[in-house]
């Protein structure tokens, strides 16, 4: 039998699906399961733009596009994101993927050597396929701890720490999947001090949930000045308009542009000729939608929040932004001789009927932070309450 490459066996994965394989395992068996595994909008899509992609469809748009994207997206895009982050970005500078996540391997492709020994610094806790694509793609992987203590951001130290004459990229990612912190204007201006020391290091900022801030205004490193020549934006429709599978991303950058365009010709050709449509109504049409939204996801993080503080052995802090919490439970485990975050997730799923995602699910588990899981609340309110409310029993039942 011929061999798979080293690369394939290594490469990583997002455990979300891992964990959501085995609810619906559970659920087949006839188990009452309350996921909070997957970071995806529970709402529908809006209206509008689900009759745009029907009238994309019978005006016949179903064949291949250009790689970058129609134009009709690109200067949407471009509007939107530059509006956003208060700078000026030309259509031409725009591309158009098939989700933004085909961005953050793209990116890597463009600006580091397989083997080479570069390396690109990323945030940990982070999204996991940071880490996989910076291994598949031969360069070195260098985590960025994330504090709770500071919110969820990290020591503009420390990374100052960890940027050398090998260091290519910095992989920034705010509101932040999963701790749901925030970089502020202010840990930003630090960063953009740090980086003005090291012209050659590129900035890959995931803004995926740029729309999904509660505390202050979102802020772009590229808003920043001299900041945007250098940073990759990533964006999309998935999160602020529940298009997960509509599969719509964007990135922007005046140099990269035609780099990213070719790697897309080179794997997915286009993206879905339908969906382009569809988001460019999601861009320029009605908002109202998005807000009501946010606006939900906002009442519920308060929610969730209010409830796991109340669990015996859990703190949770408020998180800025995007639709996740990352409730420490180290004295949870300690009460109820559990090893670790992990065990705990996965007693708490085949016990309780609750499915969470473990700390070690999005990376090395940072020293000296204890034990957290993540919780996702895009999930109706009584979900929620039913959810937090038999980890409490969880918790009490197991208690030594």
């Amino acid at each position: 039998m011929p061999a798979i490459s080293r690369r394939s066996a290594e490469l990583g994965t997002e455990n979300a699906f891992v964990v959501l394989a085995e609810v619906n395992v559970l659920v087949k068996q006839g188990r009452d399961i309350l996921s909070f595994c997957i970071g995806q909008p529970d709402f529908p899509t809006p209206v509008n733009i689900q009759d745009a992609a029907v009238d994309a469809i019978r005006k016949g748009r179903h064949g291949y596009t250009a790689s970058a994207g129609i134009d009709e997206l690109r200067a949407a895009a471009a509007t939107y994101l530059g509006e956003m982050r208060g700078i000026s970005i030309r259509p031409e500078d725009v591309v158009v993927g098939s989700g933004a996540k085909p961005f953050i391997a793209y990116t890597i492709l463009s600006v580091t050597d397989y083997g080479a020994g570069d390396e690109v610094i990323y945030p940990n806790p982070g999204f996991p396929i940071y880490e996989s694509q910076i291994r598949a793609n031969g360069a070195v992987p260098v985590p960025l701890h994330l504090r709770e203590a500071r919110n969820f951001a990290f020591d503009p130290a420390e990374l100052e720490s960890k940027i050398n004459a090998r260091t290519r990229l910095l992989i920034l990612n705010s509101p932040q999947n999963p701790t749901g912190g925030i970089l502020t204007r202010r840990d930003l201006e630090a960063i953009a001090a740090i980086l003005r020391k090291w012209p050659d290091v590129w900035v890959y900022a995931d803004e995926i949930y740029s729309r999904l801030t509660y505390e202050g205004e979102f802020c772009s490193i590229a808003s920043l000045p001299d900041m945007y020549e250098r940073t990759i934006i990533s964006d999309g429709c998935s999160k602020t308009w529940a298009m997960t599978g509509w599969r719509i991303g964007f990135a922007s950058n005046p140099t990269l542009a035609p780099v990213l365009t070719r790697w897309v010709t080179n794997t997915e050709s286009c993206a879905s000729h339908p969906s382009q449509w569809a988001a460019v109504e999601a861009l320029n049409g009605p908002q109202g939608d998005a807000e009501r939204m946010r606006g939900s996801f906002l009442a519920r993080r308060d929610r969730i929040v209010n409830l796991l503080n109340r669990v015996p052995g859990v703190s949770c802090k408020s998180p800025g932004g995007a639709f996740y919490v990352w409730p420490n439970v180290t004295e949870a485990c300690r009460m109820t001789g559990i090893a670790d975050s992990e065990v705990f997730r996965k007693r708490l799923l085949e016990e309780s009927g609750v499915a969470v995602l473990a700390d070690i699910h999005f990376g090395s588990r940072v020293p000296d932070e204890g034990q957290h899981v993540r919780f996702s609340y895009a999930a109706s309110t009584e979900a929620i309450d039913r959810g937090v409310e038999r980890m409490a029993d969880f918790v009490r039942k197991n208690t030594r």
